[in-house]
């Protein structure tokens, strides 16, 4: 048996009876604080990080504790989604650090095309263009963003005539 809990069981205390939560019937339980070092994680993950340390590096490039860039965000989307108001830290930095990782391989590889050593927004529709929920994704901002650009435009001409 895993010490997890599973989707929709225990770590969502502060969510309303009337809704029907906890599903099935289920007692609300608090969720455990997490452990305060690797070493308590035990197991195969305690090793990984006393290795990754051994290795000098990791994702912060053996500076220490590198900048958290999107910690704020991903707390709200995963609230969101269905996470506890606060999630776990460790949770945040595992999504940031996939977030980040996927960002470099994208420029990587969008430097790679095209234009080298430029990224351009072609590059990235062109590496996304398999991908039908990114594609569609993408789409959308870029014409969100078109609309916004000619709503401004026409509020200054409005506005300071031209």
């Amino acid at each position: 048996m895993s010490a997890v809990p599973r989707f929709g069981e225990g770590h969502h205390a502060s969510a309303p009876a009337t809704r029907g939560w906890p599903p099935h019937g289920q007692a609300r339980r608090h969720r455990p604080p997490p452990p305060s070092r690797p070493a308590q994680l035990g197991g195969a993950a305690g090793r990984f990080e006393e290795d990754a340390e051994d290795a000098g590096g990791g994702l912060d490039g053996g500076q220490g504790r590198r900048k958290r860039l999107f910690s704020k965000e991903l707390r709200c989307m995963m609230y969101g989604f269905g996470d506890d108001q606060n999630p776990y830290t460790e949770s945040v930095d595992i999504l940031e650090d996939l977030v980040i990782e996927f960002i470099t391989e994208m420029t990587h590889k969008a430097m790679s095309i095209g234009r080298q050593g430029r990224v351009q927004v072609e590059d990235i529709v062109f590496l996304i263009r398999k991908d039908p929920r990114k594609f569609a994704r993408v789409k959308d901002l870029l014409t969100m963003n078109e609309e916004l650009k000619r709503a401004r435009k026409a509020f200054d001409e409005a506005n300071y005539g031209s």
